[in-house]
């Protein structure tokens, strides 16, 4: 698994009038960025590829944003190690969380028929 290790440009760094992110509309450029995202961000793309990628990123807040997310995100999760992994459940245990999903389905159907 490679290190996620690709810096997203800085909203900061990137000079922007006043932007209302509710109006953005998502091109099919932001959807090529989407599509190619964890690549990038992976360092797993050819240098044209991260070109245009970082050409649309430099009129793209939105998508700035959202590449920055992502990276935290996969970094976050990469860095979490729990302590210890829990055993698995016991064939009694399953048993009995079935039988209690199984009731609290049947008393949302009868609390639906009620409800008719």
């Amino acid at each position: 698994m490679s290190t996620l290790a690709r810096s997203i440009p800085s909203l900061q760094d990137t000079r922007f009038e006043e932007y209302d992110m509710a109006a953005h509309v998502h091109t099919d450029k932001c959807k090529e960025v989407f599509a190619l995202l964890s690549d990038y961000l992976n360092l797993e793309l050819p240098p044209d590829a991260c070109g245009e990628i970082e050409s649309h990123f430099a009129g793209c807040r939105p998508c700035i944003e959202f590449a920055e997310s992502l990276r935290k995100t996969v970094e976050l999760c990469r860095r979490h190690r729990p302590a210890e992994l829990p055993e698995p459940i016991g064939t009694q245990a399953r048993e009995q969380l079935v039988n209690a999903y199984q009731k609290m389905l049947a008393g949302r159907r009868m609390t639906s028929r009620q409800a008719e």
